[in-house]
């Protein structure tokens, strides 16, 4: 897959709420994913890590509002995705969380994310 169709495929299932199964399918097994210096987990390196993360991050909403998932802008091996998720979150009430994600992707598949927020 071209960096395009991973871009797109991963926007597509997200904005289906498909996004564990989105990083299973696209996600390198030695994908390296990297939050703010403040994040809990500010690098967190494997697929399987990766996805736990994800499941941990998805049992701490209690409920998901709204959110959005933009359109992919692409240059090269990278993509920027902007998104926005308004949950209530178990411990800390009603958020809006807006990032912005950047991915790397080597033959087909996402090696490397980051996330501003």
């Amino acid at each position: 897959m071209t960096t395009h169709e991973v871009a797109n495929r991963l926007v597509e299932l997200c904005r289906q709420g498909k996004i564990l199964e989105a990083q299973e399918e696209l996600y390198a097994d030695d994908i390296v994913c990297n939050e703010p210096p403040h994040s809990p987990t500010p690098v967190t390196r494997g697929k399987t890590a990766v996805l736990e993360k994800g499941r941990r991050f998805a049992g701490m909403m209690e409920e998901r509002h709204g959110g959005f998932f933009g359109d992919p802008i692409v240059n090269g091996r990278h993509f920027a995705v902007p998104t926005m998720i308004e949950a209530t979150m178990k411990e800390r009430g009603r958020m809006k969380i807006e990032e912005i994600s950047v991915y790397e992707v080597k033959d087909g598949k996402i090696v490397s994310e980051q996330f501003f927020y």
